[in-house]
């Protein structure tokens, strides 16, 4: 069956009339004959959207019951059923009621689409998951409800739906989007001109992201290789050399005066596995380039313009940074180098060559270093074997003089060259072409034993031997190198593939350690060092000669292993990772060919150090956030819970004082009753608000004595009035320990809730059992329940799950609960009831911890209270500084 197609309305905000537009849709589809039927619409009162539902078929919706309340949702069967053309599916981003197939609604149109039938749906840009937490920067307000943006980006067509800022705001002052009473509010809050523009931008730019995918896809169905300048993308080249970071500066700069410009960095890697960048520059460069904005791409390649060339087509780049070659001028003359060679291939590319201090400085020293590539141990063996084997050769020809010609001495000594190339590498091998030379020349080639030629032959025969023999020694040797280096290459992968392990498990040697004591354990096992230690300069200290060696100017960070070092001077190796951070390696000598990997695990080491203290920060910002969004939460919940009531009692009172109406007595009881009750409601959360203020400071007394449950169970219930509460507490169980105020407060809190989730006829039980030296009382209701991924969530502040009125309070009952009944020492668990409910199991002491009975104690007196006791207030008081509450 053939998939259905997929379109998107996207809303920049709420009102533009995105719900519009897809109604609009569906109603010309249906006039050109099209099957189309509404599954799932919300017209938010809104007349002239309700006036385009009618004359479309609507699908009925199914009907779904949570906590006593019913809920109408998208029939997803209904409608495959019915299999129209089209089906108009309004808000993507929806969570369905729980009990469905599905969670969201976005799953239902997936069915929808696999039984082949044509979705048109609407979201708004603030319901995207990758922009959510963007939105609420921004706005302030969480969005519970996301969809994947992988979704939306499947979507066969998304369109905008647009409108300006202030076009919006008078679509809302008419009236044309909320209610008149919520207009003000609205306008005032999330609909402010600035947050308009904002969502209005993150919107055309996720569009404009999901345009470059489409585009990207189409180049790559029609096999496009042209630069098309839909958007400025400045690509810079890096090669790990030091001028990296130059180039980076000035590509981020080219690209910041093409406003929206995307940056992007590309390293060509040898294929043969072999680079000439060193690792910690191009980690470091990397770092750069992500921390102005940009990103890092690594691509393999023999031929580094090719390769830098098809990146920026493959990115449909604009403009390619390259650095002014590093070559001699001598270098140049035989080779035009990457930089020129690239501009001239580049065609629409605009290619900048920017110069820097390593421009035209040529690679004398690296040259150098190259020949000499080989250990001098095996260097000097090379020699040695050359100045053995080249006379013992000439012995043994001169001994065969009659029956081995001059050619085959020549070859003979041709292959002793390539033998001491293999061994010592290529200066051996020269020595010993020249030293062969001589002595076939002296020995064997006529005039015997002088140093002259008569034979033009021989001669030329002999020149070709050193020729030859260099070339062969010169190609044996880089053979050689390349087999040494590769497989030196294969090592440092390895290891650096197991650092990287390291690092994503933060483990080493399966110890239970940060990422960045995990390289360093790595780095310490790998080469067997005594001691590796991270440190880092004491900002107080300037940078100079004799600070870089005192003690005194350098702070630990981290370390493994044995005696710390103190000092860059205390190891047999050190690395600057830059000028504030040093690994100091302790143990034994390093050769050279270790740098490398020993700069990529510095390297590393320095990003897990900022990775860990962006995380310190991060975590010591994090009780700042909680408290600003308990703030936040509090401010939105308490504004209608004090507000009501307030409101109630006014208008009561306002009502038996007013002359102009006579009221009868049942009147006047009417109204005083409405105005002692909304009173007490109003000093109900007053009493909440300000216990949960006093567990947060850490201020509430508690003063435990021995309770009886059958005590305590009537008199809490006896708050409750008349509610339907079945008390089943058996006699003869130990007393509790705990403060009767504080839990009367817990049951009449857990009862009030478990009654108002209760069906009707359907009585709330409160039991009661003792376990060793607890107490358990149990309140058990047969609501709809809880699902077991949110019973955490239920208890933290200002928490509504599932309640979809603002008349069950502000979602205090619960969290204060369990605060208190930490406070005495106890806890509170949610069970699942046998065949359908929720079971409320407070769990307290029997006999008192450290005090005598009746002493009283408590958070207010912290020298006399109990240690236990202590430690869950503790922990209460850090959780309600770290939970998110929020209303729901």
């Amino acid at each position: 069956m053939t998939r259905g197609r997929l379109r998107i309305y996207l809303g920049a905000a709420p009102g533009v009339g995105k719900t519009f537009a897809m109604l609009a849709e569906g109603a010309r589809r249906l006039e050109r004959g099209t099957d189309v039927v509404v599954g799932f619409v919300e017209t938010h009162d809104r007349p002239r959207t309700a006036a385009l539902v009618e004359g479309l078929e609507v699908v009925p919706r199914r009907t779904a019951a949570y906590r006593g309340s019913t809920f109408t949702e998208l029939d997803v069967d209904a409608v495959i059923a019915r299999a129209p053309k089209v089906a108009l599916v309004d808000e993507l981003a929806h969570t369905n009621v729980p009990g469905g197939r599905n969670d969201k609604r976005w799953q239902d149109v997936e069915e929808i689409l696999d039984a082949g039938i044509d979705v048109v749906s609407t979201v708004n840009v603030q319901h995207l998951e990758s922009v959510n937490d963007v939105v609420e920067q921004i706005t302030g307000v969480a969005q519970r409800e996301t969809v994947p943006d992988e979704v939306v980006r499947r979507a066969d067509q998304v369109e905008l739906v647009d409108m300006t800022p202030e076009a919006l705001r008078r679509r809302m002052a008419h009236g044309n989007v909320y209610a008149p009473e919520k207009i003000d509010a609205a306008l005032g809050n999330y609909f402010r001109v600035g947050n308009l523009t904002a969502l209005r931008e993150l919107a055309l730019l996720w569009l404009a992201d999901k345009v470059d995918d489409q585009l990207d896809r189409y180049r790559a169905d029609h096999d496009i290789r042209r630069t098309w300048e839909a958007r400025e993308r400045v690509v810079v080249a890096l090669t790990g050399g030091p001028e990296g970071d130059t180039l980076i500066r000035r590509a981020a700069r080219v690209a910041d005066r093409s406003k929206g410009a995307d940056l992007l960095a590309v390293h060509v890697t040898r294929s043969d596995g072999l680079t000439d960048g060193g690792p910690a520059d191009l980690t470091r460069q990397r770092a750069l380039v992500e921390s102005l904005g940009g990103s890092y791409h690594q691509v393999v390649g023999t031929n580094v313009p090719d390769a830098v060339l098809d990146f920026a087509r493959g990115v449909n780049a604009t403009q390619l940074v390259l650095g002014a070659s590093r070559r001699g001028r001598a270098a140049q003359i035989f080779s035009r180098g990457v930089g020129v060679t690239t501009t001239a291939r580049s065609g629409p590319i605009d290619v900048h060559l920017v110069t820097h201090e390593e421009a035209n400085q040529g690679r004398r020293w690296k040259a150098l270093r190259s020949a000499w590539g080989v250990p001098a141990r095996r260097r000097n063996a090379g020699f040695a074997l050359a100045a053995v084997l080249l006379p013992l050769l000439t012995l043994i020809l001169d001994h065969l003089r009659g029956p081995v010609s001059l050619t085959s001495d020549i070859l003979i000594f041709q292959a002793a060259v390539i033998g001491v190339a293999l061994l010592g590498g290529f200066y051996p091998a020269l020595f010993a072409a020249i030293a062969g030379s001589l002595l076939l020349n002296y020995y064997f080639t006529p005039p015997l034993h002088r140093f002259t030629v008569h034979d033009p032959e021989a001669f030329f025969q002999l020149v070709v031997y050193v020729v030859v023999g260099v070339t062969v020694s010169t190609i044996v040797d880089r053979t050689a190198r390349k087999s040494r280096q590769v497989s030196r290459a294969q090592t440092d992968s390895q290891i650096l593939s197991t650092l990287a392990g390291d690092i994503l498990r933060g483990d080493a040697g399966g110890r239970d350690h940060s990422a960045l004591a995990a390289i360093l354990e790595r780095l310490r096992e790998t080469y067997a060092l005594d001691c590796v230690t991270l440190l880092e300069r004491d900002p107080e200290e300037p940078a100079t000669p004799v600070t870089n060696r005192d003690p005194d100017s350098w702070i630990i960070v981290a370390t493994v292993g044995g005696t710390p070092c103190t000092s860059p001077d205390d190891g047999e190796s050190d690395i600057l990772v830059d000028d504030t951070l040093a690994l100091v390696l302790r143990g034994r000598p390093l050769p050279a060919s270790d740098r490398t990997v020993l700069e990529a695990f510095a390297a590393q080491a320095a990003v897990a150090l900022r990775h860990q203290r962006l995380a310190e920060e991060a975590e010591q910002a994090r009780p700042l956030a909680a408290a600003d969004r308990m703030r936040t939460a509090l401010l939105n919940a308490v504004s209608h819970d004090l507000r009501t009531p307030l409101a109630s009692a006014k208008a009561a009172v306002d009502s038996l004082r007013s002359p102009d109406v006579s009221w009868s007595q049942e009147d006047e009881d009417e109204l005083v009753t409405t105005a002692a009750e909304s009173l007490d409601r109003l000093d109900r959360l007053v009493a909440n608000l300000l216990d949960m203020s006093r567990l947060q400071a850490g201020s509430l007394g508690v003063t435990p004595q021995r309770v009886a449950a059958e005590d305590i169970v009537p008199r809490a219930l006896a708050d409750l009035g008349d509610a339907a509460v079945e008390i089943a507490v058996p006699g003869g169980l130990p007393e509790m320990v705990a403060d009767p105020a504080l839990l009367e407060r817990v049951l009449v809190n857990l009862m009030t809730n478990a009654v108002r989730h209760s069906p009707p006829g359907m009585p709330v039980i409160v039991t009661a059992s003792a376990h060793a030296d607890r107490l358990q009382l149990r309140i058990i209701d047969r609501g709809p329940g809880i699902p077991a991924g949110d019973r955490d969530r239920v208890f933290e502040p200002f928490q509504r799950l599932g309640d979809r009125d603002n008349d069950t309070g502000v979602g205090l009952g619960l969290a204060l609960s369990r605060g208190l009944a930490e406070a005495m020492s106890g806890s509170i668990a949610i069970e699942e009831t046998p065949g359908g409910g929720l079971t409320m199991v407070v769990d307290l002491p029997t006999k008192p911890r450290g005090v005598a009975s009746g002493e009283p104690y408590g958070v207010a007196h912290e020298e006399e209270a109990d240690p236990v006791m202590l430690d869950r207030v503790a922990a209460w008081r850090d959780r309600i500084g770290h939970d998110r509450g929020e209303p729901s």
